[in-house]
């Protein structure tokens, strides 16, 4: 019975009273239309939301591609240093296997280093026509591979051949490539994510590079 007076249609509302206009109100009571209509001062204050441009960071899919790429060139560069770090651990052994042939191309002229050190430098970061993302992602690699003179410099000077030098060095020079290989993951991960890495030791010297 109650669900039938709830489906039931309802009975009409009567009003008793005459309807008052807006006008009447106001005349009665000004302050109202204060309260129904906003203020010009109050349009004025509501923020606008607009579609912002893209930035010089922001990277389309190319970007991000020839960006990811570029941090391949001080790890090539420097894969030497790993020669005691990857006969050691299979697992980093198993993950360098597949870039194997890519290194032996780049190793296999003595000069290959220095002239994708100078394609990257002339052709990408002092390019304007590359965005910002690109020149300054590839600026990153580019002190990333100019610092490797330190350590190569220092196992020459040095150049132990056994007991506490040698395991300094051993040391070192596995320092060296785990810091490579945190970079090249890093770096290309995040630019093919469409993030802006910034890698430790060299991002500040590469913004003063790119602007």
């Amino acid at each position: 019975m109650a669900m039938t007076n709830l489906l039931s249609a309802p009975s009409p509302l009567t009003f008793s009273h005459k309807p008052t206009s807006l006008l009447s109100l106001y005349l009665k009571n000004p302050s109202l239309l204060s309260l129904t209509t906003p203020s010009l001062k109050t349009l004025k204050s509501r923020p606008t939301t607009a579609t912002q441009s893209k930035g010089d960071d922001s990277a389309d899919v190319p970007d991000r591609l020839i960006s990811a790429v570029c941090y391949f060139y001080p790890f090539f560069d420097g894969i030497q240093y790993g020669k005691y770090v990857i006969t050691q651990f299979a697992p980093i052994q198993a993950l360098i296997q597949p870039l194997v042939p890519a290194i032996r191309a780049f190793k296999s002229f003595p000069f290959n280093g220095f002239l994708v050190f100078l394609t990257l430098y002339f052709v990408v970061v002092r390019n304007p026509n590359f965005s910002r993302y690109v020149r300054f992602n590839t600026m990153q690699a580019i002190v990333l591979d100019v610092l490797l003179i330190f350590p190569d410099l220092l196992e020459r000077i040095f150049n132990p051949r056994d007991g506490l030098g040698l395991d300094l060095m051993r040391s070192v020079d596995s320092t060296v490539f785990l810091y490579l290989l945190v970079c090249l993951i890093y770096g290309s991960s995040s630019c093919l994510f469409g993030q802006l890495p910034r890698l430790p030791i060299v991002a500040e010297a590469a913004d003063r590079q790119v602007r």
